[in-house]
């Protein structure tokens, strides 16, 4: 397929999703909200630092896809797969990292890659993102490798 085509098949698609998204902010009388960023829940002893991602050279990747994410709904970063929501109450089983008790257990974890397999680990109350986790090695939601 030529690349000409695959662009006006990429605008047909954001287009198309454009129209979904402004049909449900419709039906909710509003426009959505847009996502803000909470460290309050960060959890320094498991996963990494701020300090340890500023000397990995992560730590302004994360910040600059952090700040594109406040510009979405929700909706829009979950639509996209920018943020990948995990079902409500589950918490990893093949997992380095342990549930904190200062977090409630009914949530919804989520992943947000920043490059690669380093990923900022959180979860969704209302339009607030808190951020819990900085895991560079993806050791929060371990997957077996496909064959490549």
């Amino acid at each position: 397929m030529g690349k000409g085509k695959q662009n006006k098949f990429k605008e047909r698609k954001a287009a198309s999703y454009n129209r979904e998204v402004k049909s449900i902010e419709l039906r909710l009388g509003q426009r959505a909200r847009l996502i803000v960023i909470s460290f309050k829940d960060f959890d320094r002893n498991q996963g990494e630092t701020f300090e340890h991602w500023e000397g990995e050279n992560l730590l302004s990747l994360a910040v600059i896809k952090l700040q594109g994410v406040c510009g979405l709904t929700r909706i829009e970063a979950t639509y996209q797969q920018i943020i990948k929501e995990y079902p409500k109450g589950i918490f990893p089983d093949n997992s380095d990292f342990y549930h904190p008790k200062h977090i409630p257990e009914d949530i919804s974890w989520c992943s947000m890659h920043i490059q690669g397999k380093e990923c900022v680990i959180g979860y969704f109350e209302d339009n607030i993102f808190y951020v819990v986790f900085l895991d560079k090695e993806h050791r929060f939601w371990i997957t077996e490798k496909k064959q490549t």
